[in-house]
């Protein structure tokens, strides 16, 4: 006797799987940046990235590509929505919005976006372990899947000399993030960019957890290194802006579903 007729798989093409978005207007994508911008902060203040008014993400206007948008000034992360975002130009001013900025963020990121053309974000927070790292002025090892995406792709800039207040100092740092995806500031904490708000949020936390996990486990012993070969395979697999895009759809699909007032 013949069992029974084993189901047959579906086509591929009618499976869904998340990329990202094309607009049909500009109005569209700064809509969608602001949503992803507001949505990347709610998650920075779930992950405890803020201390006190410290931390920003700016986001290129699409239209407009020497303004960027960036969250108010004094304003928790968890409560920022997208009608809270403010626009401010290349010198700082508003041009579009209710608030502040804060211009030590303004002097550096301003600075980052101008050298990277291809940038769309510019994170930077003064996370708990990117500053235990940068105190130590080292560098992520290739010890995990995850520290292999920064494998030569990641830089140090190698002084600190106070709160970030001229535009030379931002393009010191923006000549030692290079063409690289992210820097640790000695003393200061972490820098990533993105070619989304997506992947810049993406590079920030991944980048976060791997000072983690180094600080640990050189805490608790010798970390066993990954070989230069497999660490440079493992970044071209998993080191890409849509990779990262990619990891980065469950955290927003968790923050927009289970906060959608950051929306309005």
């Amino acid at each position: 006797m013949h069992g029974p007729t084993p189901p047959l798989p579906l086509p591929s093409d009618q499976l869904q799987f998340a990329m990202p978005p094309m607009h049909d207007s500009v109005d569209d994508e700064r809509r969608h940046r602001k949503e992803r911008l507001a949505g990347a902060l709610r998650i920075f203040g779930r992950l405890g990235f803020e201390d006190g008014v410290s931390g920003h993400i700016t986001a290129r206007d699409p239209e407009f590509s020497d303004c960027f948008w960036v969250n108010p000034f004094g304003m928790p992360f968890k409560h920022v929505t997208v009608s809270d975002l403010v626009l401010a130009n290349a010198d700082g001013q508003v041009i579009e919005g209710r608030y502040h900025v804060n211009q030590a963020a303004f002097t550096v990121h301003v600075q980052v976006h101008a050298a990277r053309p291809d940038v769309v974000a510019v994170a930077h927070c003064h996370s708990v372990h990117g500053r235990a790292l940068s105190a130590l002025g080292d560098l992520l090892d290739p010890l995990t899947q995850e520290s292999c995406a920064f494998y030569e792709d990641h830089s140090l800039y190698d002084a600190y000399t106070g709160v970030a207040v001229d535009a030379e100092e931002g393009r010191r740092i923006a000549t030692a993030l290079g063409s690289r995806k992210a820097v640790v500031l000695r003393n200061h904490g972490l820098l990533t960019v993105g070619d989304s708000v997506d992947a810049a949020a993406w590079w920030f936390v991944s980048m976060e957890r791997s000072c983690q996990v180094q600080l640990m486990a050189k805490a608790a012993g010798r970390p066993l290194l990954i070989d230069h070969k497999a660490a440079v395979a493992t970044r071209e697999q998993l080191g890409g802006d849509l990779v990262a895009w990619i990891n980065y759809q469950p955290m927003w699909q968790d923050i927009s579903r289970s906060e959608p007032d950051l929306l309005s």
